[in-house]
């Protein structure tokens, strides 16, 4: 927690303290006021455009407590960022202490160069879900129940300061029962801005797909549950999107549900009523259970029982199911009466944004919803689920969106000087793009966005850069993007104007994770592992190691995974077995006794045509559509190939992701092959060769199971990692990037790594894949590193 600190001596017995964080729409106010009363302090809080602002007088030895405690019992979705007591100038400006009480007063709305962090959409909570079962509430079965402590935030957010005026919720006028709790300041909805009851609040509808009323607010849930049953799928308008919903024990109705969506076998996420329901299906740890129960409510991959009754059709070929809770009353009451499981993915299209207006839904998903649950509250903005994976040492984030983003991050010391008042622009990547806005000593992360291959998704990039910039009140100075020329998001910090820094891609990535842990040591090595991203060389980077010196200001590219060829370029990606080939002719061009036996021999047994085999052996062998790639992701993909996995991909990863889950199913520690690190001549970085790994895996088909091949796969890669970083000689390692999200990898890489002695960082609040790659780009900036040099050099011992 940020130390308290005194700006210029102020009176011990008045004291105006200054909080930033996620501060706004959690119950801070009232908890603040509550507390000042408990120990006898007169004051006032309040809320402003940095966060909360807190005038106190008392004796000196009781603010100190009141400091203490604040940190400490801090409302649980609050985050603290910042805590510091304010100078003279500032206390003299704002208005006095009360005699004899603590008030909450009015917002300040007046302009701050450190605005507000955004408050994300919680859960709904403890208090409101006793009150939504309990007969004699007023409340009871009310769809649109929250409190302080629950309940849209980001989504219905028009403006800051965080007040019910600048929320889609000043539609409603609040009853005198909700009016009077949202002003009497021991109550739970004291100045909660979603405040609302079934007189005076949102309502639901059910429609067909032309808009016509089905159903009522009393019976529209009860028709929902009744579609579900029968296997029909229903589009539900949650708290920051549309959900489509089918039964998730009903196959035929599954797969209706992905040939509408044109969603082949990606696997889908299931809604389950409780914790025990989804233990009837899924084996689920104490830890797992806490992260599906949080404010947050994420998807979590949890492993599938033996005998689930889930249909097989959720997750093909996948041992884990992407599962959550009701993350909003509206859908516990639906589960209740649907009394099964559920599918519920994303109201789109494969690929592209979320649905967010009732119109837009019924245009875009008439082909797939045959009813629509509606409401009347407007969704200002678009926010999918959160979804983690667990691994030891805590959770990977796979997305950050509902419940945790745009909470902010805290940049490194000294970042605030190098902003100054401005603001800086990071617009991303182009696949699970992110944005982020970097102001202050804080960097705001946007919810994901999605691939912009779109221009569904592209315009919802637009939309989300517009909106950081409105509810900040920035003023862009800078604009930071990717160095692939090509990326929507590049293009896009073109078209702006602004002064333009490029940041190299896996510098990107390795900074990200630096961001985290508050810039980390001044030096690491990063092993920055993933499918594709731009390399100074013009190669299709992936598999890098990259020395990340903060006091020399710059980056070196050490080492990277041996080169190869991917025939058809992009096509590889789709298709693993092409990336098979490259890695095959590779080694019969460096292995000339050969004659090329092993592509020909291999080549067929993929399943290519003669003819198509000769049009990919000219592509390799001339270099012509076949770029040189070290990507990491790749390798995978051959390696999946040569495994007998997967000829082609239905979406990204999927070929990795089967890789990992046969290493899964061996039994006993898997013995690696060699993987040797090659010295780089003249100064050039050193190589780690997978070829050693590629010859005993062909060696071993007929022998061995693929399980057990698969998890030397696994073991090979991670006692190559820890080869390198030997080779490197820096202490610290950071380990980002796609490839990062299999935990078996991360696992195995992070065991060996501290056996030897190093200490290993990894990603604790972003995605190591690319929606973490803005956050990342902000680093660079205000660090001045963003390019990567290339070369090894020894000095004294392996160095950088």
């Amino acid at each position: 927690m940020s130390a308290v600190h005194e700006a210029d001596g102020a009176p011990a017995a008045d004291r105006v303290l200054a909080i930033e964080g996620t501060v706004q729409g959690v119950g801070f106010r009232p908890y603040i006021r509550r507390l000042g009363g408990q120990l006898g302090l007169c004051g006032w809080v309040r809320n402003d455009r940095r966060g909360v602002q807190v005038r106190i007088a008392g004796a000196a030895a009781t603010l100190d407590v009141f400091t203490a405690r604040l940190q400490a019992e801090a409302p649980p979705a609050a985050r603290i960022v910042l805590l510091a007591w304010a100078t003279k100038e500032t206390r003299d400006a704002v208005p006095a202490v009360p005699a004899g009480e603590f008030l909450i007063l009015e917002s300040d709305g007046a302009a701050a160069t450190r605005p507000a962090a955004i408050t994300p959409d919680l859960a709904l909570c403890g208090d409101c879900r006793r009150e939504l079962a309990a007969p004699g509430d007023r409340r009871h079965g009310y769809p649109f129940i929250n409190c302080t402590n629950c309940g849209p935030r980001y989504s219905i957010l028009e403006a800051l300061p965080y007040d019910r005026p600048r929320t889609t919720m000043a539609a409603f006028t609040m009853c005198p029962s909700c009016a009077r709790e949202y002003t009497t300041a021991t109550d739970r909805r004291f100045h909660a801005e979603p405040n609302a009851c079934p007189v005076c609040g949102p309502q639901l509808l059910l429609t067909d797909p032309t808009g016509g009323a089905m159903a009522g607010p009393a019976t529209a849930i009860a028709g929902a549950a009744e579609a579900l049953r029968a296997g029909q799928i229903v589009a539900v308008k949650g708290v920051g999107g549309f959900h489509l919903l089918v039964d998730a024990t009903n196959d035929e109705a599954v797969t209706a549900l992905r040939r509408r969506k044109h969603r082949e076998e990606k696997p889908l996420a299931v809604m389950f009523s409780s914790i025990g329901s989804l233990r009837d299906e899924a084996d689920v740890s104490d830890e797992e259970a806490r992260w599906l129960g949080s404010p947050a409510a994420p998807i979590v991959l949890v492993r599938r029982r033996a005998g689930s009754r889930l249909a097989a059709s959720v997750a093909p070929g996948n041992p884990y199911i992407g599962a959550l809770l009701p993350p909003a009353p509206l859908y516990v009451l639906l589960l209740a009466q649907v009394g099964r499981p559920v599918v519920a993915t994303s109201g789109n299209l494969s690929e592209e944004p979320l649905c967010t207006e009732d119109d837009e839904a019924r245009r875009r998903l008439s082909g797939i919803a045959d009813l629509f649950l509606v409401h009347n509250r407007t969704i200002a903005h678009a926010i999918d689920d959160s979804v983690l994976r667990p691994a030891a040492g805590g959770p990977v984030f796979l997305r950050r969106a509902r419940g945790y983003a745009p909470a902010p991050l805290r940049l490194p010391a000294g970042a605030a000087q190098v902003l100054g008042d401005a603001a800086l622009l990071c617009v991303g990547g182009h696949l699970k793009n992110t944005v982020a806005l970097a102001t202050g000593a804080n960097v705001v992360v946007s919810p994901h966005i999605g691939d912009l291959g779109n221009p569904s998704s592209l315009a919802a990039f637009r939309r989300t850069v517009a909106l950081l910039a409105q509810l900040h009140g920035a003023r862009f100075a800078r604009v930071a993007c990717d160095a692939h020329p090509d990326y929507a998001s590049t293009r896009f910090a073109e078209s702006l104007g602004l002064p333009i820094v490029r940041v190299q891609h896996h510098l990107a990535h390795i900074l990200a994770c630096l961001l985290e842990h508050g810039g980390g040591p001044g030096r690491v090595l990063g092993v920055a592992w993933d499918g594709t991203g731009y390399g100074p060389d013009g190669a299709i980077w992936g598999g890098e190691f990259i020395v990340v010196d903060r006091a020399a200001g710059a980056a070196r590219r050490v080492g990277h995974l041996r080169p190869f060829r991917l025939p058809g370029g992009e096509a590889a990606i789709r298709e693993p077995r092409r990336s098979a080939l490259g890695l095959l002719h590779t080694m019969d061009v460096d292995e000339p006794a050969n004659g090329g036996r092993r592509f020909e021999s291999m080549a067929a047994e993929l399943g290519f045509q003669s003819s198509d085999r000769a049009v990919l052996r000219t592509l390799l062998d001339r270099g012509v559509q076949a770029p040189v790639t070290t990507s990491a992701g790749r390798l995978f993909d051959g390696v999946a190939a040569l495994l007998g996995r997967h000829e082609r991909c239905s979406f990204e990863g999927q070929a990795a992701m089967q890789v990992e889950f046969a290493a899964t199913l061996a039994s006993g520690d898997a013995t690696p092959w060699p993987m040797p690190v090659i010295a780089g001549s003249e100064g050039r970085p050193c190589q780690l060769d997978w070829g050693p790994l590629l010859t005993g895996l062909l060696r071993e088909r007929a022998s061995h199971e693929r399980v057990v091949l698969a998890a030397r796969f696994h073991a090979t890669l991670a006692a190559g990692i820890l080869a390198m970083a030997k080779t490197i000689g820096v202490s610290d390692v950071v380990l980002t990037g796609g490839c990062f999200q299999n935990v078996r990898l991360l696992s195995l890489t992070t065991d060996a790594l501290r056996a030897a002695g190093f200490t290993v960082w990894r990603h604790e609040e972003l995605p190591p894949n690319d929606g973490g790659i803005a956050a990342g780009q902000a680093l660079g900036v205000l660090w001045g590193i963003t390019d990567v040099a290339d070369g090894f050099r020894a000095e004294a011992g392996p160095r950088f």
